[in-house]
């Protein structure tokens, strides 16, 4: 098959999902809510203590920073999540498997509606942070580059494992999509050193890409100098899961249709 063809493949799947979420205000809503009140909460936060606490008077952004990242990879996570089960929800994943649609248009498909999550609802959150705390977390230069992609990879890789998940165990389980980022977070090093955890969660938090991440934004912050390695050193970790997910869903096809066909009911 060819590349355009797939592309306006996954551009009509994406298509669907834009339609439904123009026609509803919730839904709209609540792209920006969550980055918005988790923004406000610590840039208030921040302010009140940077001039009581030496650490966030080094590097005021530091908090705010970490909050503007980490939803980068539960935007994109939870994106993926929503748009897969948006297909449970209206029966039609039964539909797309008898379409020309392939595995990887349909994760494609999944994928771009978490990135279109992460541009609506951080992008917004990050000119808050300027507006209100005179904040751009777009000083950290380049290396936000790097420190993007690894995020949303991470999201992609856990969204797509998740709706594995969901897929396998079924509608029991979706209350993960929402759950799944934030078991992360404690050991995920956002608004402190991985050095501060025990020594035996260390390792595990060092498995996670984000946790290379955030302790990269604080060198930045703090004007430490960072290895370009370090961002890049855990992809290898992102690309088995997006795999693993990415075979359940595709192991469990009948088990779709049992779900989704109207004799179920």
């Amino acid at each position: 098959m060819s590349l355009p063809a797939s592309l306006t493949r996954m551009s009509g799947l994406m298509l669907r999902h834009v339609y439904l979420i123009r026609g509803s205000y919730a839904r709209m809503a609540e792209l920006v809510y969550w980055p918005t009140v988790q923004l406000l909460i610590w840039g208030f936060f921040t302010s009140f203590f940077s001039s009581r606490s030496p650490y966030l008077e080094q590097a005021f952004g530091v908090l705010i920073a970490g909050v503007l990242l980490w939803e980068i990879t539960v935007r994109s996570q939870i994106g993926v999540c929503l748009a897969f089960m948006e297909e449970i929800w209206s029966r039609n994943l039964g539909s797309l498997f008898v379409t020309p649609v392939r595995p990887i248009e349909f994760a494609g498909a999944l994928a771009g509606m978490g990135l279109a999550r992460v541009i609506l609802g951080v992008g917004p959150a990050a000119l808050l942070a300027w507006a209100f705390y005179d904040y751009s977390v777009f000083s950290m230069g380049p290396v936000l580059l790097l420190f993007f992609s690894q995020l949303i990879l991470m999201g992609w890789a856990m969204g797509i494992a998740l709706s594995g998940i969901i897929l396998r165990v079924g509608l029991g389980a979706e209350n993960l999509a929402w759950m799944g980022m934030f078991i992360l977070a404690p050991i995920a090093g956002i608004y402190y050193p991985v050095a501060s955890l025990p020594g035996w969660i260390q390792p595990i938090s060092y498995a996670l890409p984000a946790s290379h991440v955030f302790e990269g934004m604080r060198a930045v912050l703090f004007g430490q100098p960072i290895s370009l390695v370090r961002p890049w050193s855990s992809p290898p970790v992102s690309t088995p899961r997006a795999g693993r997910g990415n075979c359940c869903r595709r192991g469990n096809s009948q088990r779709v249709f049992s779900q989704v066909s109207p004799t179920s009911d």
